[in-house]
C-alpha cells in the first residue's frame, strides 16, 4: 500500500508537469507563507509488532488505516528552504490483539515539523516539487478495549520523519498539493498498568488538496 501510494504522488508530479507548462511567471519563493488543506490517509506498517501482558508474549498488535482533514502551515525563509508543521484533527485507529482476540481504539495527534528543499525555488517553474526531514510527535489519548476492567495507553512518542511532496501553481495564490510523510512512531504501552512493550506504528501518511499562499 505504501508503495503504490508514493508511486501515485510521482506519477501524479510528472503527469501535472507535462500538462501545466505556462510562460505566464508567478513569484514562487522566499518570504512565502502558505497553508495546505486537505484529506490525509494514515497507514501503518502492516506489522506493529508484539505486547506481552497476563503472562502472555508475543501477542501481535495490527493498528488500521484511517482518513480524516489534515492542514499545514510553512514558511519559505528563502527561495529553495522552508520550513512546515503538519497539523490535523485527531485521528482515531482501531488496535487488533492477538489476531482479534482483543480490540480496541486509540486517538492520535501527530504535529510534524520539517525542514524542506524546494530544487525549482525562484525559478518560473509552475510544478514545485519538493523534499523534507524533520521530526515528529505523537500524543495518545481515549485509548479502550473490549475487556471489562482492562486498561490500555499507549504513551506519546517522539520521532524522525521524511516527506516529498509537489505543488501545481494554479495562480499567484492557489496550487494543487499532494504530499507524503514517512513518520517513526513507537509508541510505549501499559496494560492494567503493567509495562507491555512497545506498538510500532510507523504510517506513511499520504495528503491531497488544495494549497494557498498569503
Amino acid at each position: 500500500m505504501r508503495r503504490t501510494a508514493l508511486t501515485a504522488l510521482i506519477a501524479a508530479g510528472v503527469a501535472a508537469a507535462g500538462v501545466t507548462t505556462s510562460t505566464q511567471v508567478f513569484a514562487y519563493g522566499a518570504g512565502d507563507l502558505y497553508t495546505r488543506v486537505g484529506v490525509a490517509k494514515i497507514a501503518p506498517k502492516s506489522d506493529n509488532g508484539d505486547i506481552n501482558t497476563l503472562g502472555m508474549t508475543g501477542l501481535g498488535v495490527d493498528v488500521d488505516d484511517e482518513s480524516g482533514f489534515a492542514f499545514t502551515l510553512g514558511y519559505r525563509f528563502h527561495d529553495r528552504m522552508g520550513l512546515e508543521l503538519l497539523a490535523a484533527w485527531p485521528f482515531e485507529h482501531d488496535i487488533s490483539i492477538a489476531d482479534g482476540a482483543v480490540n480496541g481504539t486509540t486517538k492520535h495527534l501527530p504535529p510534524t515539523l520539517t525542514l524542506q528543499y524546494y530544487p525549482l525555488g525562484g525559478t518560473p517553474a509552475r510544478v514545485q516539487p519538493y523534499v523534507g526531514a524533520g521530526i515528529n510527535y505523537t500524543h495518545f489519548s481515549d485509548e479502550e478495549v473490549n475487556v471489562p476492567g482492562a486498561s490500555l495507553e499507549l504513551e506519546d512518542s517522539w520521532g524522525a520523519a521524511g516527506q516529498l511532496g509537489i505543488d501545481v501553481l494554479i495562480d499567484e495564490h492557489w496550487a494543487m498539493n499532494a504530499a507524503a510523510w514517512y513518520i517513526d512512531i513507537d509508541a510505549d504501552t501499559n496494560v492494567a498498568g503493567a509495562d507491555a512493550g512497545t506498538v510500532e506504528i510507523d504510517p506513511m501518511v499520504v495528503m491531497a488538496g488544495i494549497s494557498y499562499r498569503f
